[in-house]
C-alpha cells in the first residue's frame, strides 16, 4: 500500500533553538512541508522582529523545502498597541498561562480581569486574520486542568466572535464536546493523545518519555479525540506538540514535560489510521483542514508512505523518541 500526502503540515511543533534547532528543523522538514513553530524559547519570541528572525533560521536549517510560521508569544507586558505586522504577520499569537508548561514563566495571568485588558489586542488580531492559540490549562489537579479551562475558552469565543481561537493539543472529552458550541473554536490533536492513556504513563512502571502537558487522560477521553481525528472533522487539525528534551532532563529527579514524537509522526499516524479504517481521512487531518483554518501557502511537496516496517530509533543526539525501538507498519519512501 502507498499513501501519498500532499504538503503535510504540523500545526503545533517545538523546534527549540541552538543545537537542538539544527537537528529538529532538518527532521521536521523531511516529513512536513511546514509547521507552526512554538515561541516558548529562552528568550521567548515576543516581537514580530524575533519571529521573523526565527523563521529565517528555521528555514535555513531545513533539509527539504519547508515553511516555518513562528507564533508570537503573548505576555502580560506585550504592548497592547498593534504590533508591526509589516515586519512579520504570524498565523497565531500564542497564549500560555504563566508557568503552565516549559519556558512559560513569562506567560499570561489567566484571571478574567487580566484577559479582558487584551480585548482590543484580540480584536486587532481578528481584523488581521491572526488566530489566538492557547495552551488551555489551569493550575488545578493535573487530570482536571484542561477541563477547568473550558469556561475561559467559551468566554473568549463569545467575547470575540470574529477571532479564531485554537484550543491546542486537546486531551479531554470536555473540550472535544466544546468544539461544536462555538463557531470560532478550533483544535489541534496530537499523535500521543490519540495513542495513549494515563495507564500507559503510570499504570505499570512510570514512563517519563510519555510525560507531557496536558497529560494523557482516560480511554473515554482518547475515544472522543479519535472520533474527531478519524472523521477529520474540519475544525480539528494535526499538531504534534513534539517537544525534544535531553534524556537527562526526562529521566532526572524533575522530569521535563514533553514528548519527542517527531521521528515517527507520519509512519505512526498512517499505522493508526489504517488500523481504524480511516486512511482516506489522513490527508485532511494532516494538512487540508489546517490550510482552510489558517489560509496559508506551503511548498508543493508529496510525502509517500509505504507499508514496509520501520523501526523507531532508540535515541537521537541524546533524546529518546516516542515509540523507541518499536516496529511501525509504515515507513517513508526515500
Amino acid at each position: 500500500m502507498k499513501i501519498v500526502l500532499r504538503s503535510p503540515f504540523d500545526a503545533h511543533l517545538h523546534l527549540r533553538d541552538g543545537e537542538l534547532l539544527t537537528r529538529a528543523a532538518a527532521l521536521a522538514s523531511r516529513q512536513f512541508a511546514g509547521a507552526i513553530a512554538m515561541p516558548n524559547l529562552a528568550p521567548p519570541l515576543t516581537t514580530p522582529e524575533m519571529c521573523a528572525d526565527y523563521k529565517s533560521r528555521v528555514e535555513s536549517l531545513a533539509a527539504e523545502p519547508f515553511a516555518a510560521f513562528p507564533a508570537l508569544f503573548l505576555t502580560d507586558k506585550t504592548p497592547l498597541s498593534p504590533p508591526d505586522f509589516n515586519v512579520f504577520k504570524p498565523l497565531a499569537v500564542k497564549l500560555y498561562p504563566a508557568a503552565a508548561t516549559t519556558n512559560s514563566e513569562n506567560g499570561v495571568n489567566i484571571g478574567a480581569e487580566n484577559l479582558a485588558r487584551f480585548g482590543d489586542f484580540f480584536e486587532m488580531c481578528a481584523a488581521n486574520g491572526v488566530a489566538l492559540s492557547i495552551h488551555g490549562e489551569t493550575n488545578g489537579a493535573a487530570l482536571e486542568r484542561e477541563a477547568e479551562f473550558a469556561p475561559i475558552y467559551a468566554a473568549l469565543a463569545r467575547a470575540h466572535p470574529n477571532l479564531k481561537v485554537i484550543m491546542e493539543h486537546i486531551s479531554t472529552r470536555v473540550l472535544a464536546d466544546l468544539l461544536d458550541r462555538h463557531a470560532n473554536l478550533y483544535a489541534t490533536i496530537t499523535l500521543h493523545h490519540l495513542l495513549y492513556t494515563i495507564d500507559d504513563l503510570i499504570g505499570g512502571a512510570l514512563k517519563p518519555h510519555l510525560f507531557c502537558k496536558p497529560v494523557v487522560k482516560t480511554a473515554a477521553d482518547r475515544a472522543a479525540l479519535r472520533e474527531l481525528a478519524f472523521a477529520a472533522r474540519e475544525k480539528v487539525m494535526f499538531g504534534s506538540d513534539s517537544a525534544p528534551h535531553l534524556r537527562s532532563a526526562k529521566e532526572g529527579s524533575r522530569c521535563a514535560a514533553g514528548i519527542f514524537s517527531a521521528p515517527v509522526l507520519l509512519p505512526k499516524l498512517a499505522e493508526l489510521f489504517a488500523e481504524n479504517a480511516a486512511i482516506s481521512k489522513l490527508q485532511k487531518f494532516v494538512g487540508d483542514n489546517a490550510r482552510k483554518i489558517y489560509d496559508f501557502r506551503l511548498p508543493d511537496r508529496e510525502i509517500t508512505l509505504i507499508d514496509e516496517p520501520f523501526t523507531a530509533p532508540n535515541e537521537i543526539a541524546g533524546i529518546v523518541p516516542m515509540c523507541a525501538e518499536e516496529n511501525i507498519a509504515f515507513s517513508i519512501m526515500k
